[in-house]
């Protein structure tokens, strides 16, 4: 029996007029009498319309039912599990990254897979589908041919849900006009189309919003159009989708790219990749700032660097070192530069002579990185610069250095009062930014000499001056991203600053004892990965270069 003879046969009966009324009668009782006699009526003929509507939309259902044994169903649908499991090498089919899609591969067939970013029907013919893999989109266009594709596949594409994953079989061809609002200036002509993973139909934020300019949204108000702006709570609750715009997508190849210059550069100089522990029985740079909890009945806190273990690590004669690794803070900083948890680029090294040497590998490391983002990273930076507008870091080919005492006095020149024997401040660090590029012409600089007073337990003091020390801050666009100096290897003096600095000595008794068996002059510095890539890219909050976001506030997601 065919499924049309199924079909109730209330629906292909034609509706019945209503039963005339009784005669109503001229008198005010039989009024009222009327009255609910036509609301009863009315009451049944909205029922049974209902149920004339849901046996028509029955056999509405069973009629596509029959239109849905489509011969081409093979070429489109949801992906089977057993078709997403393990293949025999037989099986494989070879992919092509939508960013390697050029007029190179005109006419050629291609498999390619990734998000379907947006989905737009043109009639019962024809879909459009712009799929993106890796920041990198292409249109793919689904035409109804004759045993090719069919109007049932063009309707499953159409239906699908943004950001769903699809998997794509088509011919590669080359429109006679530029696309628009793809990277790739080709489209591929469906054959088959798969949905391996479907997104839900409505999602938390929209990419398109989360990707969208600050200017873009005041030019839009300007014009009397209210463009949705997502807030940064709202970005970071819902941080894997946020993280599919192209400026995230930059942001974190570009953050990529300064570890692995980092490690490069390093390992050409002579240094060993260490990975010092991260759960300690004392702190690692004094002050209350620290992780606490109980490790076994005894009291533990979260390293606050690899400082004390990377000069282990020297005294353990490897004589240069560095690492790649988490770093904990418990400040209450609720700025847009500071985090809880961050990833610190460490690096220790043998001093033959003066701390200077450091100093000079921090020179050399830097413009390395910033000509290697320059030069490899463009694509990255321009994603990034079409959300977060920048201008290009400015820097020079032998970075500045200033020492803390020519750094005050330019202040003072400039009218800034600042205590010469003090720490500066967020503000004052800023304004001396602007001073230097004004003079000098870079945004990049190393300020050195600064007074002993305001740095850790474990900064050597200056010779021809113990009031300051042996130490150096580095500067980004007015912001300091690296801490450094030569450190105390003589373990009397060592245990004298850490007393002074308010540190119970026998918490880091392993660590002073490691002097006692004869250490050599030794210096490094640390640096936020987060950080260099915030400033390097002129960004607001170093949230921005957060994978995920530890501050005080959120531990999640």
């Amino acid at each position: 029996m065919s499924s049309e003879s199924q079909a109730p046969s209330s629906a292909s009966e034609p509706c019945r007029a209503p039963p005339p009324l009784p005669e109503q009668v001229k008198d005010e009782d039989s009024k009222s009498v009327s009255k609910k006699a036509a609301k009863k009526e009315a009451a049944k003929q909205e029922k049974l319309r209902k149920k004339q509507q849901e046996a028509a939309l029955a056999a509405a259902a069973a009629s596509m039912s029959v239109e849905e044994e489509d011969p081409l169903s093979g070429s489109y649908g949801d992906a089977p599990l057993s078709e997403l499991e393990s293949m025999s090498e037989e099986e494989i089919t070879k992919w092509t990254e939508v960013g390697s899609l050029t007029s190179a591969l005109s006419g050629n067939s291609v498999r390619i897979s990734g998000r379907a970013q947006t989905i737009r029907a043109v009639g019962k013919n024809m879909a459009f589908v712009v799929v993106r893999e890796k920041g990198s989109t292409v249109q793919c266009v689904v035409t109804v041919q004759p045993e090719v594709v069919s109007r049932q596949m063009v309707r499953y594409v159409a239906g699908l849900s943004r950001e769903s994953i699809v998997d794509i079989e088509g011919l590669v061809t080359v429109p006679n006009v530029p696309i628009k609002g793809t990277t790739q200036q080709v489209e591929i002509q469906v054959k088959k189309l798969y949905c391996v993973s479907k997104a839900m139909p409505t999602l938390p934020i929209n990419i398109e919003d989360a990707a969208r300019s600050e200017i873009e949204i005041e030019k839009a108000l300007q014009a009397g159009e209210q463009l949705v702006r997502v807030n940064q709570d709202t970005r970071l609750n819902n941080r894997v989708l946020d993280l599919r715009t192209p400026a995230n997508q930059g942001i974190f190849r570009i953050q990529h790219q300064v570890g692995k210059i980092f490690r490069q550069f390093l390992e050409s100089e002579g240094f060993v990749e260490i990975h010092t522990p991260k759960t300690l029985g004392g702190t690692s740079e004094g002050g209350a700032a620290v992780f606490r909890f109980d490790y076994k009945g005894q009291p533990g806190c979260l390293a606050q660097s690899p400082q004390l273990h990377k000069q282990m690590a020297i005294c353990g004669d490897f004589g240069r070192v560095f690492e790649i690794g988490p770093v904990f803070r418990a400040e209450d900083s609720y700025t847009h530069r500071h985090l809880c948890e961050f990833t610190g680029l460490d690096v220790e090294m043998v001093i033959k002579q003066h701390y200077s040497e450091v100093m000079d590998i921090v020179d050399r490391l830097f413009v390395t990185i910033f000509d290697s983002l320059n030069s490899n990273c463009e694509k990255d930076l321009e994603a990034v610069g079409r959300q977060y507008p920048f201008e290009p870091l400015k820097y020079l080919r032998n970075t500045l250095r200033l020492t803390f005492e020519e750094g005050v006095q330019m202040l003072k020149e400039a009218g800034v009062e600042i205590d010469p024997l003090g720490d500066l401040n967020t503000e004052s660090e800023r304004k001396l930014g602007q001073l230097v590029l004004e003079k000098y012409g870079t945004e990049f600089y190393i300020l050195h000499r600064y007074p002993l007073a305001v740095r850790p337990f474990y900064t050597m003091p200056c010779r021809d001056n113990p009031v300051y020390s042996d130490s150096f801050d580095v500067f980004i666009r007015g912001e300091e991203i690296i801490s450094g100096a030569q450190r105390v290897h003589v373990p009397e003096l060592l245990e004298e600053r850490a007393r002074a600095c308010g540190i119970d000595v026998a918490t880091i008794s392993t660590y002073v004892d490691s002097f006692r068996y004869g250490a050599p002059r030794h210096g490094g510095f640390g640096v936020g990965l987060e950080r260099v890539v915030m400033l390097f890219c002129g960004l607001n909050n170093i949230r921005k270069t957060s994978l995920f976001p530890r501050d005080p506030l959120r531990l999640a997601p």
